[in-house]
């Protein structure tokens, strides 16, 4: 797993920024994808307590939305 590049996290916050202006995307699937982006973060960095928490916590929040369909 490699660590998300600039450009990977450029395009998830455009991605957010127009399902919060504009409703566009799937909530679910933008969920799911930050969530994949921040455990690629924490598997970059083994030693980084806090970063492996949030990917934790994102991916449990990811997984309730989906279960919810």
């Amino acid at each position: 797993m490699s660590r998300p590049s600039i450009s990977e996290i450029s395009a998830l916050i455009a991605d957010l920024a127009d399902h919060c202006k504009f409703g566009v995307g799937d909530y679910r699937e933008l969920m799911l994808h930050k969530a994949d982006l921040l455990e690629r973060i924490a598997a970059d960095q083994p030693g980084n307590t806090e970063a492996a928490e949030v990917s934790v916590a994102a991916r449990a929040r990811a997984d309730e939305l989906k279960s919810t369909d």
